[in-house]
């Protein structure tokens, strides 16, 4: 189904003013702390109010100031999976699920204990959601949620207080569990990394407004504006002052630099991804000697921290990322070494 929202909303310190549609199946929301990505959503639900403004899913609007129309959450068929899974704490597994689904009895039990064996819950119908982890609280919530039928789910940063290895474990279940939901998703997160397992549309979110919409494997590998590339993880970027069509001076690095793509007049910072340099030889294009200012060891990476050799300020850091290999040792050591800035890997960012 199609997803429009045009909402604002100002608040004393804070103002939203989002713009978006889309009708893909799986979204995902990116942006930094703050940025109105959860406010969004409680909109979406009808937890919070716009000012002004219209949002429907499908035919059916469930927000417009100008036709003075709010639905109740209740009408909305949105299910909304909360970061602390909002289970209800003096009822049981099956009391949590069962709360979703209004039929007679005895269709409502048998429906209970359908969703107890599909989401793995069996012998745990008489837990508290205090007695369970946090991975069976999440199948519980999300059995409750799917339980009443949504035409739409919300997810809301369902991972942020897990560790790692739980967390990417969860992720898959999740993704698993949804396959055979036909409804939209919505996965809000400031994690690049899952939102791009996730989700197939990307909304960028700044203060308050969406400021790119599109694909979510052609924004990460071409992310168009500065706050983008900052969020889809890259780490290096400059500003530029433009030599030619194809050439800028990348001032925070002190190089000239060629670039594959032409570069227009709205292009204020040129980047590049970590793991995007390379080794390279003297007198090669886009190539520079650096040196080392640090590094750091991760267990299957090296992060070196260099800048070109004869770079006249002392702050100038650029990331470079390398696995490690069976000749890591002796090869990726040696500095002060040549590294190339690949034209075709670099990024043209506006402001």
């Amino acid at each position: 189904m199609e997803i429009r929202f045009c909402a604002e909303k100002a608040w004393e310190n804070f103002t939203l003013n989002m713009d978006f549609c889309t009708d893909k199946k799986r979204i995902g929301i990116l942006g930094p702390s703050g940025s109105g990505k959860s406010m969004t959503l409680k909109m979406i639900a009808g937890i919070e109010i716009p000012q002004k403004g219209e949002i429907a899913v499908g035919d059916r609007v469930f927000f417009s100031s100008e036709q003075k129309i709010n639905l109740p959450t209740r009408k909305r068929k949105v299910g909304y999976l909360f970061q602390q899974y909002a289970l209800f704490p003096n009822m049981t597994v099956e009391k949590n699920i069962a709360s979703g689904i209004f039929l007679p009895r005895k269709a409502r039990k048998e429906k209970t204990q359908n969703f107890i064996e599909r989401f793995r819950l069996d012998g745990l119908e008489k837990r508290y959601p205090s007695q369970l982890s946090g991975g069976q609280q999440q199948r519980v919530a999300l059995a409750r949620i799917l339980a009443s039928e949504p035409d739409l789910i919300l997810l809301d940063e369902p991972f942020s207080a897990l560790d790692g290895h739980l967390k990417e474990a969860m992720q898959e279940e999740l993704k698993e569990f949804l396959e055979d939901f036909e409804g939209n998703v919505i996965l809000v997160s400031h994690s690049r990394d899952e939102i791009y397992r996730f989700s197939d549309q990307l909304l960028i979110v700044e203060n308050g407004s969406c400021i790119l919409n599109g694909k979510t494997r052609e924004i990460f590998k071409s992310p168009r504006k500065k706050v983008a590339a900052r969020l889809t993880g890259c780490k290096n970027i400059s500003r530029i002052e433009k030599l030619g069509e194809h050439q800028i001076f990348a001032v925070d690095w002190k190089i000239k630099l060629y670039t594959e793509e032409k570069i227009t007049s709205s292009v204020q910072y040129i980047g590049i991804r970590a793991h995007d340099l390379e080794i390279g030889q003297k007198d090669e294009c886009n190539t520079y000697q650096m040196e080392m200012v640090n590094c750091m060891e991760a267990p299957f990476e090296q992060i070196f921290y260099i800048r070109p050799c004869k770079a006249e300020a002392d702050h100038v850091k650029i990331w470079w990322k390398q696995e490690k290999n069976l000749n890591w040792e002796n090869k990726n050591r040696q500095f002060p070494c040549f590294v190339k800035f690949p034209p075709e890997k670099l990024l043209l960012l506006e402001e």
